[in-house]
């Protein structure tokens, strides 16, 4: 069984958030049931050393407004075909999104290129390998399955399209249909077209044979009003062929009994020297060193889809519950600017870095007590089950992927040993607070505790399930 992935980013090359560890590590879990698997994106510049070891497989002499090689390469135990055309990819900064913190105005020129070249190889393959299914992920790769279907080829593969997050959506004006020749009757209100528009992710939608998303709560959300983003009745009327299939994380890379982030390793079933993180993490961020104290954090987009502005409201009553938190991340100026100032209003008590560094999130994780994930909708979110696997409690809203990873500490759970974190009502300060004080009350109880974070430690969170649950999707394309 071939498998061609096609993705805007895969970690552990370029990464921008959590579709990059899905994209990285679903062909490792499928390689374990004997899938072939390659990964086709963007050469951006993180990946000019990969360019210069591989080999090119093909050449264009102009692909949308310049040269571009197609190159073949083997790294961390993946098979890329990385997309070589540094008049569309090599830029610098953000990889969707210019100085200006906007979105290059050729995008759909830069993913419509991704689309073109891996339809291609979809059709007719590369050397001696050709793909059974493609699997696009997200609106950068949403061309993909109508390119395929406009090919009109009987020996076409078959197309799987995932929704990773239906709030980008890649809509671009109506012209750029002319780019890629999509005709008058697939560019309609059922296919491609959205209010005058052309949409990538619908066009993914439209035209794949299978339709997934990254939990089974978001499957049934996205067949609402409220959580569609205007796509909701096309997913209903395509309701049969959406499944959801829950992400896992790489265990490999997120261990901390390996993980060399962490100053001292510690496991499930020895966790002493998990303090040890939390003492380097309440240096890293200038925070009091407190063992009494509940260390909560936060590692993400700064955004009110991820509740971060609910945050910010309730961390007056997070201090006064005796709380501290160390934040990592970047966003909207206004979020950024008020945790700057909630670092000085709280010295001490609030830590905050803005950006990214992947080794400090490892650190967060292994030195904190709870993660705070209040967003308002979570397609599936991976920091929870990071945190389910370091043993730093995850704290919750009740949507999407979230609902289905953390299980409440409830009495009931609680007596049932089942509890592996908090669980709140989405979008609200009020629950927010509700949800500190209640982590705050647990944390006191320590014995109940560590009682929990033993179960959270335990729970499985890696890709085996779901990678069995991609290999019979698979499995029952290729039967028709």
């Amino acid at each position: 069984m071939n498998i061609l992935h096609v993705a805007s980013e895969c970690a552990p090359f370029v990464k921008t958030g959590g579709l990059a560890d899905v994209v990285g590590a679903v062909p490792k879990a499928l390689a374990q049931l004997g899938v072939s698997a390659k990964i086709a994106l963007p050469a951006y510049p993180a990946l000019s050393s990969l360019v210069k070891q591989g080999r090119i497989l093909k050449a264009y002499e102009d692909l949308f407004g310049g040269p571009a090689r197609l190159i073949s390469v083997q790294s961390d135990a993946l098979d890329l075909l990385l997309l070589d055309a540094p008049h569309l990819f090599d830029r610098p900064g953000n990889i969707y999104l210019d100085e200006t913190g906007r979105d290059w105005q050729d995008n759909h020129l830069r993913f419509g290129a991704l689309c073109k070249v891996v339809a291609e190889i979809a059709l007719d393959g590369v050397e001696d390998w050709k793909p059974s299914v493609v699997h696009a992920h997200d609106w950068q790769a949403g061309l993909v399955p109508l390119l395929v279907k406009m090919a009109n080829r009987q020996d076409a593969p078959k197309c799987v399209t995932t929704i990773h997050n239906i709030a980008f959506q890649g809509l671009f004006h109506w012209s750029a249909r002319e780019f890629f020749n999509i005709p008058d009757h697939l560019f309609t209100h059922e296919g491609a077209e959205y209010y005058g528009q052309l949409g990538f992710l619908k066009s993914g939608l439209a035209f794949a044979d299978k339709i997934t998303t990254v939990s089974p709560t978001y499957a049934g959300e996205l067949l609402t009003h409220e959580f569609g983003m205007g796509l909701e009745g096309l997913l209903q009327a395509r309701q049969s062929d959406l499944s959801g299939i829950l992400n896992g994380i790489d265990t490999d890379v997120w261990n901390p009994t390996t993980d060399p982030a962490l100053p001292a390793p510690y496991s499930a079933r020895n966790r002493v020297k998990k303090h040890n993180s939390r003492d380097a993490l309440e240096s890293r961020f200038g925070l009091m060193a407190d063992p009494s104290s509940p260390l909560f954090c936060v590692i993400s987009r700064l955004t009110e889809q991820k509740g971060l502005d609910l945050l910010l409201q309730s961390l007056p009553h997070l201090v006064t519950q005796g709380g501290r938190l160390a934040l990592l991340g970047s966003g909207t100026p206004d979020l950024e600017n008020g945790y700057r100032q909630a670092a000085q209003q709280f010295p001490g008590r609030v830590g905050v870095v803005i950006g990214y560094d992947e080794q400090l999130s490892h650190l967060m994780q292994g030195g904190s007590d709870a993660i705070l994930v209040p967003s308002r909708f979570e397609p599936c979110g991976l920091t929870q089950l990071y945190g389910l696997r370091y043993g730093t409690l995850p704290v919750v809203g009740r949507t999407g992927g979230l609902a289905d990873t953390v299980v409440d500490a409830t009495a009931e759970n609680l007596k049932a040993k089942t509890a592996t974190g908090i669980q709140m009502q989405p979008g609200s300060v009020d629950a927010l607070n509700t949800a500190i004080t209640r982590t705050c009350a647990l944390f006191a109880r320590q014995k109940v505790w560590k009682s929990v974070m033993g179960t959270a430690m335990r729970t499985p969170v890696g890709w085996q399930q779901s990678a069995l649950r991609y290999f019979e999707l698979y499995q029952s394309l290729i039967a028709k």
